[in-house]
């Protein structure tokens, strides 16, 4: 249960960093570049993959085996 609640809570993370760069994107002038936001979304989705594959590979979670 604490892998998917920290799972849910890094996917909010990385929609947040995303909302955050759409005025940097529209308008072109901030504070900080748009690479800035584009590194933390990169980075939080490595993690975020990196936690699921070591969920499955250790059995914390199971895939469904028939999606259908």
């Amino acid at each position: 249960m604490l892998i998917k609640i920290l799972l849910i809570s890094l996917l909010l993370v990385i929609i947040i960093s995303l909302f955050k760069a759409l005025p940097v994107m529209l308008k072109g002038q901030s504070s900080r570049p748009m690479s800035h936001y584009l590194g933390w979304r990169i980075g939080l989705s490595v993690l975020a993959f990196t936690l699921i594959v070591i969920a499955l590979l250790t059995g914390v979670i199971t895939p469904n085996p028939r999606p259908y």
